[in-house]
């Protein structure tokens, strides 16, 4: 890949043959007149596009590296001209291998897979930016985003702003997104995001100067953000990240793209690329097409799986120690944690708070990751609770009045909804709330053991350390006294792995610590 400048890279790619009767229908519905060249074929860029990855080897019989291997090679044996493999971010954390490695392995797989971009996501963040740095310089292949920037407003150390691609005789832009709420839902710091709306402007017009007659916006951006510049249609063709979503929609300016996660679904965009002659002179159009592949249909890569084996083989001895037993169902599925009280929150925020010796515990939901259920009587082991705790987070210890106490709570249940990560599971406390009132007027009641909170007395919180900075918006945490800071603090995956192991067999069940009223 030659470099254009310091921080755009280009890279010739070949021309396909695509069906040329959807350009005709386009320029048509554009109101064009057109006439094409005698013996014209429109040149086609083929995008195979993922995101939220962190996982090697997916659940319930899809997903992971290796099916997506598998997807990608299947794509480019069949294709004559440029195939683009893009990553939405969200990869090197959080997961089980994550919190030994710091998402090495994950790199090292998409290098062996052959990724063509990946933009930075919220996760690339977990572990701080130096191991950002770390991860980015491993990469075979560029990471973007145009608008993570250091305190000097210079891009981050090794990330490439944009890159600008030769299909046949066109020029397609692309550059990156990272989503602004990056500054709560992780740990950036000091790296801050400009707003993507207004990059997006700025990078699309670099790019429109530059000669790119497409521009695409590799994102990893939330719902307001993808609403947001789907509004603005600076960008051609939006692929995000970050929400989830299996979603494809073609709006008036922008397309838009999201492939799920985990590589359960892989979207196949072939975009066709042609011009037309308009009234007045030729003009640049084109059109895409999706397939969207469910991998529960695809064998895993071979080569891709031995490497996914290894990895696992490398650390199943030491996560394979079991630890004990639970004698109830345990259920960490994402949208139960992210909206009620359960038995496995309960076990953790117990853990917290008895190993710390603090008045209450408070941790988010989204903090549990596992997304899966354990029936009773099954056998936990570390593995278990790395998985239900990928992030690697220490159990600080906060002196915090009950007034911010209750504001985290009020601030807990403010999107549960949208099944929002800040979702507040407690312990030593107890609250109700109502959904149907607005968010910020939700907690009708909190309760500290058996007495009401008390707004002027200062309690002993202990909660993860991404919390106590003020993560996933507990912004009333960050400036709290620290009796035990994150450099004295304990890993919150090895309390609980020694509740368990005291214990034995553990029961933890829904008592009543949150009752919705609506």
């Amino acid at each position: 890949m030659q470099r254009l400048s310091s921080r755009t890279a280009t890279a010739a790619v070949g021309s396909a043959a695509a069906a040329a009767h959807a350009l005709r229908a386009a320029a048509l519905a554009a109101g064009l007149a057109f006439a094409f060249p005698a013996g014209a074929e429109p040149v086609t860029l083929t995008i195979v596009h993922v995101n939220d990855l962190d996982r090697l080897d997916g659940t319930g019989g899809r997903g992971g590296v290796a099916r997506l291997a598998t997807v990608v090679g299947e794509v480019r044996a069949g294709s004559t001209g440029r195939v683009l493999v893009t990553n939405g971010g969200d990869a090197i954390s959080p997961s089980l291998l994550s919190s030994f490695d710091k998402g090495a392995h994950m790199i090292d797989l998409f290098n062996r897979i052959g990724f063509d971009a990946m933009v930075l996501g919220n996760h690339e963040f977990d572990f701080t930016p130096a191991v950002t740095v770390e991860r980015i310089a491993e990469a075979a292949f560029p990471v973007l985003s145009s608008n993570a920037v250091e305190p000097d407003g210079t891009p981050i150390d090794g990330v490439t702003e944009r890159l600008l691609l030769e299909v046949g005789p066109y020029q397609v832009g692309v550059f990156g997104l990272t989503t602004a709420t990056t500054a709560i839902k992780s740990s950036p710091a000091p790296v801050t995001f400009r707003p993507v709306v207004a990059v997006a402007a700025e990078q699309a017009k670099t790019l429109r100067e530059a000669g790119a007659d497409l521009v695409i916006a590799l994102a990893h951006t939330d719902r307001a953000e993808d609403a947001a510049l789907m509004r603005q249609g600076a960008v051609d063709l939006l692929l995000s990240g970050d929400d989830h979503d299996m979603k494809i929609e073609v709006g008036p300016e922008t397309t838009f793209v999201e492939s799920g996660e985990q590589a359960e679904f892989v979207t196949v965009v072939e975009v066709a690329m042609d011009t037309v002659e308009g009234r007045d002179g030729p003009r640049f159009v084109w059109e895409p097409s999706f397939r969207v592949v469910n991998t529960v249909s695809v064998a895993p890569d071979p080569g891709i799986e031995a490497a996914v084996e290894a990895y696992l083989a490398r650390l199943s001895e030491e996560l394979g120690v079991e630890i004990g037993t639970t004698a109830v169902e345990l259920d960490s599925r994402r949208r139960v944690v992210r909206s009620r009280e359960t038995g496995i929150a309960n076990l953790i925020t117990d853990a917290m708070r008895i190993a710390t010796g603090a008045d209450v515990a408070l941790i988010n939901g989204g903090g549990i990751r596992a997304d899966k259920v354990y029936p009773p009587g099954t056998v936990l082991t570390r593995r278990d609770l790395q998985s239900e705790l990928p992030f690697g987070d220490k159990t600080v210890v906060l002196e915090v009045s009950g007034a911010d106490l209750r504001a985290a709570v009020e601030h807990g249940v403010s999107e549960v909804a949208k099944g929002a990560g800040r979702f507040a599971h407690v312990s030593g406390m107890a609250y109700r709330f109502d959904a149907s009132k607005p968010a910020g007027h939700r907690v009708a009641e909190v309760m500290v053991g058996d007495v009401p909170l008390d707004p002027a007395r200062t309690y002993r919180l202990a909660t993860f350390g991404f919390l106590g900075r003020g993560g996933d918006g507990y912004a009333m945490f960050a400036g709290a006294p620290r009796i035990v800071d994150a450099n004295a603090g304990t890993l919150a995956v090895a309390q609980v792995i020694e509740a368990i192991a005291t214990a034995g067999e553990i029961a933890p069940r829904i008592e009543g610590r949150i009752v919705r009223l609506d």
